[in-house]
């Protein structure tokens, strides 16, 4: 069995997510997003918009500025992607719709049962509805209902909805903003890939789970699993039987107190030279555990946390620069004032300030000019912090004199 050091598992990781490649010199052009979407098979939607939409940061910490309009345009007019439940609600490669089918074909919600139960039929006449008049948001419904509470409370159009989505007897169409417009599957989704053959649940995991294995490089059973989110019990005899097979490489990782497995075509480059902002919804972090395994980075979300008991901040973003992920930032896109407002930076015991200030100066600014904004407000009190302002300073006095 072959054994790998931990930098080797941190450069094989950051390759197979993409970073081990510089990000484009000139513009980005659709090529550039079919290629990302082609290693990392899907990107996860969230509600939070602290920075930017969760779905359009993972392409640019590995692209750089790009047109969020391209992403749009690969998953809702050209069909390259489609929304599905998969690690958590996201936007996969339009090749996954059959093996995902196994999810759509067993997913029983409690929620649709209780509506069903109360308004017997009303579910049907919602798809009834999209039919004829699709697609449909839920304003849209002549029957939505009322709100069951909050923000995150679904009305009776929306559980419809969502059940129906849930089955796949409706797609997402479209988005307007965060609003979700869905329409008959077979309207959504390309005739070519609706026509292909059903895999059975054992075909549908393999070929899950190979498709993590390019995606993670190095992982145990437990990250190839997640990144789908599949049945553990499962999937488990699964990744024995690829690796009997030859399709994964069992390996040794030093520090490491599971079993792990190598993508056999996972690379091993010399040097990874990334440097780069991370959403805590990307791929290469979302997983918490195998995050503090492969990069010694302990990492957890405090947008929950009351404010006076957080430690790192509301939406922290961990910098990679080289093969390290070497700082915590809490950053928060200010569109009324026009800045980038940095309330909090957090260097890693094993980082340099005056070695990361400089990288990480830059890619806030990157960032900054992406979404629009007019520049990057630190106010963190730190080592750090203060090695920013230094950084930002001559750029800012730059900007004044043109």
């Amino acid at each position: 069995m072959a054994s790998l050091r931990p930098d080797q598992v941190r450069r094989i990781a950051l390759a197979a997510q993409g970073f081990d490649r510089p990000r484009p010199g000139g513009r980005v052009d659709v090529r550039h997003v079919r290629g990302v979407v082609r290693r990392l098979d899907l990107v996860q939607i969230d509600a939070v918009q602290t920075v930017e939409r969760a779905q359009y940061l993972p392409l640019f910490s590995r692209l750089g500025p790009y047109p969020t309009a391209m992403l749009d345009d690969a998953a809702y007019r050209r069909r390259e992607l489609f929304e599905a439940w998969a690690h958590e609600a996201s936007l996969v490669a339009i090749d996954r719709w059959p093996a995902l089918s196994h999810r759509r074909a067993h997913w029983s919600g409690r929620r649709a049962a209780r509506l069903e139960a109360e308004r017997p039929g009303y579910i049907a006449s919602v798809r009834d509805e999209v039919a004829a008049r699709g697609p449909l948001a839920v304003r849209d419904l002549t029957d939505p209902g009322e709100r069951s509470g909050p923000w995150w409370g679904w009305s009776p159009g929306k559980a419809a909805l969502e059940a129906l989505f849930a089955w796949g007897e409706v797609a997402i169409a479209d988005r307007r903003g965060q609003t979700r417009r869905y329409d008959l599957t077979e309207r959504v989704i390309p005739a070519a890939v609706l026509n292909r053959p059903t895999p059975d649940r054992e075909a549908a995991y393999r070929e899950l789970l190979l498709v993590a294995a390019d995606a993670l490089g190095v992982a145990t059973a437990g990250d190839l699993i997640d990144y789908h989110r599949l049945h553990g019990p499962t999937a488990r005899p699964i990744v024995a039987r690829l690796a009997d097979e030859g399709l994964l490489a069992p390996v040794e990782v030093h520090g490491w107190d599971r079993s792990a497995y190598r993508a056999p075509g996972a690379r091993t480059p010399r040097r990874v030279a990334a440097a780069a902002l991370l959403t805590p919804f990307d791929p290469l972090v979302w997983d918490r555990a195998r995050t503090e395994r492969v990069f010694g980075f302990r990492y957890r979300l405090e947008f929950y946390v009351p404010a006076g008991q957080r430690r790192y901040g509301y939406f922290v973003m961990p910098f990679l620069l080289g093969d390290e992920l070497v700082a915590r930032v809490d950053v928060k896109a200010d569109r009324r004032a026009g800045l980038l407002r940095v309330p909090g930076v957090f260097l890693e015991a094993s980082a340099i300030a005056g070695q990361v200030a400089g990288p990480l100066a830059t890619e806030l600014c990157t960032l900054a000019a992406w979404l629009g904004l007019d520049g990057v407000a630190v106010s963190a009190d730190c080592a750090l912090g203060d090695a920013l302002r230094r950084t930002l300073l001559p750029a800012t006095s730059r900007e004044r004199r043109r």
